[in-house]
């Protein structure tokens, strides 16, 4: 809700300011004094184009100031309009755009006047207003629309990552398939490569291995043949000088460990044989892993580890396709259920416009529209949105002998006021936090004034309601009453109260503040009002 508003240098208005509060908030004055400049100092707050010939005399750029109650929240706003160049608008402190400001602060404040295009010219607004009005069943197909939109674009979202590359992790997935499948069926072990290449050398060098093993052992037999006699002479050599026994055991040591190696070349010069059917299998072998390595890795480690990636890539593909698989599935569901639910909430909406139009039409007949007619269609739209599969219209005329017609083409500025006024009283819905007519009953008096300024108070009992007015009907049920008075080039704002309260009135009534007929009919007036 606005708390606090403030203008400076805007036209006559030097410098003014109104504290609206809950309920109904009246700005009354003379044609001329300068009422819906205030206003106007409200219109730049929500972001509305600003116009540099609105800046008064006083200094070379106009302000406007708001501070508003958001969820328990103060939101301070600023815009100042130089006479010459941009304006520049504030929030917080901050500088923003206008295009900002409107974002942020436009959907707090409605202004309805008989010149803008208001909100029930926009089929979104309309839209916002049934919703507030459906009833329990269908807030529950509101509800379940929303999720089933929302899980549908998360549908889609899944399967947009996918997009035309679904062939193409196809293709990543046959390649990655034969690589691990390749590799595991070579059944690599760290190392073979080295052992396989000594075993292929041993195959290769076969003769000459064995004729250096034969040599080899008629050189160890010899060299037995002299250790054993040296061994004999070491021992005869003991027994004539004892201290001379160690050199025995040593040269006994070194013939034992000679025989044991004289033993082991016989056994390994006889186990020598030719086996083609192993040198075969091994060349196989070591073609089989050169062949890999030349694909995979110039190691046979980089073999096997290029094979364990494959092979979580194979799985990370399998899960993606079918999980685009079950997606297809997945998404035609949802959208059936968008479908369904969508239908389910077009009727809801049917029948929620049904009773707004009803109450509606009672309400503008009390404002002076008795043969008026209204109309909410709610018709399939074209493709489904994240509000619903409707399209909505708001259809109107002034007399039930004339076709309904869109809003916006046979509405006058007077008959749109009070249709706004009959809609948000048919709703009850929130809406902006704070609802502005501006001077939006011309060509009213009399009863139907009288009712206006009744549907107003009524509308202020859910909303913070301002209206600028010229009707002393409409200023008896103010909550808060705020006079702008102006002398030569400057004018001035008051909230008036008691018996100046009375003396506005009266002058609104009569021309004549100070008559006692004129207070008298304004006491009257205000008593009426009140009950």
């Amino acid at each position: 809700m606005l708390v606090h508003l403030r203008v400076a240098n805007l036209g006559v208005l030097a410098e003014a300011g109104i504290e609206p509060g809950n309920g109904l908030t009246v700005i009354t004055g003379e044609t001329g004094a300068g009422k819906t400049l205030l206003l106007g100092g409200l219109r730049l707050l929500i972001g509305e184009k600003s116009d540099p010939s609105a800046v008064g005399p006083k200094a070379d750029s106009g302000q406007a100031d708001g501070l508003f109650l958001v969820d328990g929240t103060e939101l301070g706003v600023t815009r100042v309009v130089p006479a010459v160049g941009r304006s520049r608008a504030h929030i917080d402190g901050s500088i923003v755009s206008a295009e900002a400001l409107a974002e942020k602060v436009g959907s707090l404040v409605e202004i309805v006047g008989q010149h803008d295009q208001m909100s029930l010219k926009q089929p979104s607004k309309v839209l916002a207003l049934i919703d507030s009005s459906l009833d329990e069943s269908g807030r529950t197909h509101l509800a379940e629309y929303r999720e089933a939109w929302s899980q549908l674009q998360v549908l889609r979202s899944r399967q947009a990552e996918l997009g035309g590359s679904e062939m193409a992790l196809r293709q990543e997935l046959d390649l990655v398939r034969f690589q691990a499948t390749e590799i595991d069926a070579a059944s690599l072990e760290a190392g073979e490569d080295t052992d396989l290449e000594n075993e292929a050398s041993r195959h290769e060098n076969l003769a000459e291995i064995r004729e250096i093993m034969a040599e080899a052992t008629r050189l160890g037999d010899r060299i037995s043949d002299d250790l054993g006699d040296l061994v004999s002479r070491l021992r005869k050599l003991t027994q004539l000088d004892s201290e001379q026994f160690h050199l025995a055991g040593q040269s006994e040591a070194v013939n034992a460990a000679f025989s044991e190696l004289s033993s082991d070349l016989r056994r390994g010069t006889e186990s020598i044989d030719a086996d083609p059917e192993r040198a075969e299998l091994v060349h196989q072998r070591l073609t089989l892993i050169g062949d890999l390595k030349r694909k995979y890795g110039a190691r046979l480690q980089d073999v096997i580890e290029f094979g364990e990636r494959a092979r979580s890539r194979q799985a990370e593909l399998e899960g993606l396709l079918l999980s685009a698989e079950r997606a297809e599935a997945d998404l035609e569901e949802a959208l059936s259920r968008v479908d369904s639910t969508g239908r389910q909430l077009t009727e809801s909406r049917r029948q929620a416009g049904d009773r707004i139009v009803e109450e509606a039409i009672g309400h503008l007949a009390d404002l002076g529209l008795e043969r008026a007619s209204l109309v909410i269609d709610v018709s399939e739209a074209k493709v489904p949105g994240p509000r619903g599969v409707d399209e909505i219209t708001l259809l109107f005329s002034s007399d039930k002998t004339l076709d309904p017609g869109p809003i916006s083409a046979v509405a006058s500025g007077g008959e749109l006021s009070r249709l706004v006024l009959a809609m948000r009283l048919a709703t009850r819905a929130t809406g902006a936090q704070t609802l502005v007519f501006d001077e939006v009953d011309a060509g009213v008096g009399g009863a139907t004034a009288l009712a206006m300024g009744g549907k107003l108070g009524e509308l202020a009992e859910s909303s913070q309601v301002l209206c600028v007015t010229h009707l002393p009907q409409v200023a008896a049920f103010a909550d808060t009453h705020y006079v702008v008075r102006r002398e030569g080039s400057t004018a001035t704002i008051s909230k008036v109260s008691d018996e100046e309260r009375l003396q506005e009135i009266s002058r609104m009534l009569a021309g004549l503040p100070d008559s006692q007929a004129g207070q008298n009919a304004a006491a009257e007036l205000l008593e009426a009002a009140s009950r």
